[in-house]
């Protein structure tokens, strides 16, 4: 991480030719880190966090006639229903409970009765528990049904393997501070063409206006609308380059797996319970239930194991008590073990 935030110390301006030239060349890569059919899709830089990414997709892709079915599982999922009802878009939801999987049935019986429906959205990695949702075979009935299909895959692009068009995606969206390991600032859709030409006049906002970020881009060479995050781009170019060192997703993938089941081994001999089945369970961020005891609390727990050098999440589940831990990012599986030492010397119950 020292590497990556160390180019932020030069300053770079946003409309100069070899900024723009680096955008491009971040353009590229994230496309060819998507799929393989790079002819099919293009790809939009956004200023903002990931969320700002998800209401320029929600806010410029649906016609003022449409309507979204989103399917929920978690305060992510929730938050693209919000978006979407803020916008005063027509919205259905599928809320099937934090704990379980889109139902699959029912999105096939709803759209094969309800025509009106033109846009489907779901979040890949739902990290209010860290579940994986399975975003082929839904993808597989979208797309027998005709509707355009989005996918939130901001906590997992660049640290699970997928090929976009092979899911029948046809805009998903990253953040510059996830798998990929830079720093917070900016998102990027990946889109479509054929359906990125369909969009203009949607936008329901000017600074979010998916259509018209695009249009620049490519018009100009990689230039932004606005003032783009400089600094924050030329880190997250570092953070492609260090990805590649790597060995790609695939590695990184290994890494991150090897994390997480290291950490669920540990904690589950340290007498913690995972919230989520293995087989439900990403390689993202996982959660665990909060011991039963008067004794715990998750504010001392938290301080205690801050003081050690780590940072763990609250739970983010609506009715049970849980806590949360992530491994993605610069940690390895050494660093997971030192966690789990931590764990077992700061536990007061």
């Amino acid at each position: 991480m020292d590497t990556i935030k160390a180019v932020m110390l030069r300053d770079w301006c946003t409309w100069d030719d070899d900024y723009k030239t680096l955008v491009e060349d971040l353009r590229a890569k994230l496309l060819a880190l998507a799929t393989k059919k790079t002819e099919e899709y293009t790809i939009t830089l956004m200023q903002g966090s990931g969320t700002f990414s998800v209401e320029s997709i929600i806010g410029s892709i649906i016609p003022p006639e449409g309507k979204l079915l989103v399917l929920a599982n978690g305060a992510y999922g929730d938050r693209i229903a919000l978006i979407s009802k803020t916008l005063k878009i027509n919205t259905v939801v599928h809320n099937s409970g934090e704990l379980a999987k889109p139902d699959l049935e029912k999105l096939e019986s709803t759209l094969k009765e309800d025509r009106d429906i033109t846009h489907v959205a779901v979040v890949h990695c739902e990290t209010t528990t860290g579940m994986i949702n399975p975003i082929d075979k839904i993808g597989e009935i979208v797309k027998k049904h005709g509707r355009v299909y989005f996918s939130d895959t901001i906590s997992s692009f660049g640290g699970v393997p997928m090929d976009i068009s092979d899911l029948n995606i046809d805009y998903c969206v990253g953040s510059s501070n996830k798998c990929i390991q830079g720093v917070p600032g900016f998102g990027f859709i990946i889109a479509r063409k054929k359906e990125m030409t369909k969009i203009k006049g949607y936008a329901r906002s000017l600074s979010l206006d998916l259509y018209d970020q695009w249009q620049m881009m490519e018009a100009d060479g990689g230039k932004w609308r606005y003032t783009s995050p400089t600094h924050v781009v030329r880190a997250f170019y570092q953070a492609m380059l260090e990805l590649e060192e790597e060995g790609g997703i695939e590695k990184r993938h290994e890494r991150y797996s090897s994390s997480q089941r290291i950490l669920v081994e540990g904690m589950r001999r340290l007498g913690f319970k995972t919230l989520l089945p293995d087989e439900f369970q990403s390689p993202i961020i996982t959660s665990f239930y909060s011991p039963e005891s008067e004794k715990y609390n998750f504010k001392d727990f938290y301080d205690k194991l801050k003081a050690r050098g780590f940072v763990i999440y609250p739970g983010k589940v609506t009715k049970l008590d849980t806590f949360r831990i992530g491994n993605i990012g610069d940690i390895y599986p050494e660093d997971i073990k030192r966690l789990l030492k931590a764990i077992e010397e700061s536990v007061f119950w």
